[in-house]
């Protein structure tokens, strides 16, 4: 499924066949009973999350160590920890990030590390943070064209139910986003689909991202990376259509 979300042709996996960067977020789903959904489509706190009293939750960030291949047909079990919370005062208020860390161990050992910061933000203040001019001088680059097909079929294969990214009423009038917003690790996977364009067979050693800026469907968007063959390492990020970064991550992989 992923493969087709991202437009790629791969044949279809074979059991032991290593699964693609970041197909990880995929699996080990929660599966939340729909009486314990909250208003915006998120599972009420308090049960792993901790109770984080305000109420705009996003996606801020990931840092995640490649060890081992998960390969399909593999058992692999996921352990889960909240690494740490911390509060602290934003442009926009308080905010408070929450970083949760999940281990991903196989038949031999621990295969996959991935650090996932998550940020909450009051609901007033503006949604949308400041551009600052993305850079330039990209070697590698993709335009995307989100749409709201594109939105539901990622919430859907990541049983993801947060309504701004599929509800637009909700998504302008209730939370005051200007359209429905792009998944943070649907453009961190765009990213990393962009280095696979570009350096086929690379085996990547680390990802990591830093959610700046939405993006929405209400305009297209590059995929920009500029690697460095010295390091095998590339940087990667995204420029909105006002010419702005909204994401920027780096990748590095394995000779």
């Amino acid at each position: 499924m992923l493969s087709a979300l991202l437009d790629r042709d791969d044949p279809p996996p074979r059991p032991g066949d290593p699964i693609a960067p970041l197909a990880h977020w995929l699996y080990f789903l929660p599966v939340h009973r729909q009486s314990t959904v909250g208003s915006d489509g998120h599972a009420r706190r308090g049960e792993f999350l901790p109770p984080v009293a305000l109420p705009r939750r996003m996606w801020a960030g990931s840092r995640i160590e490649f060890l081992l291949p998960v390969a399909v047909g593999e058992s692999v079990r996921r352990v889960s920890t909240i690494a740490a919370v911390r509060e602290k005062q934003g442009r926009s208020g308080p905010l408070v990030f929450v970083t949760v860390r999940h281990e991903l161990s196989g038949p031999a050992g621990l295969a996959l590390v991935d650090e996932h910061e998550i940020v909450y933000r009051d609901a007033q203040g503006p949604a949308v943070a400041p551009p600052v001019p993305a850079p330039s001088g990209e070697a590698w680059s993709r335009e995307i064209r989100p749409d709201p097909v594109l939105l539901f079929r990622y919430s859907a294969v990541t049983f993801n139910g947060h309504r701004i990214h599929y509800d637009h009423p909700y998504a302008t009038g209730t939370e005051g986003y200007p359209g429905l917003v792009v998944h943070g690790p649907l453009v961190a996977t765009l990213l990393v689909d962009l280095l696979r364009r570009n350096r086929p067979g690379a085996r990547l050693a680390s990802f990591s991202f830093r959610a700046l800026r939405p993006l929405f469907d209400t305009a297209p968007f590059a995929l920009c990376g500029l690697p460095d063959e010295a390091s095998r390492s590339a940087r990667l990020w995204t420029r909105d259509a006002e010419g702005a970064i909204t994401m920027d991550a780096t990748a590095t992989w394995r000779p």
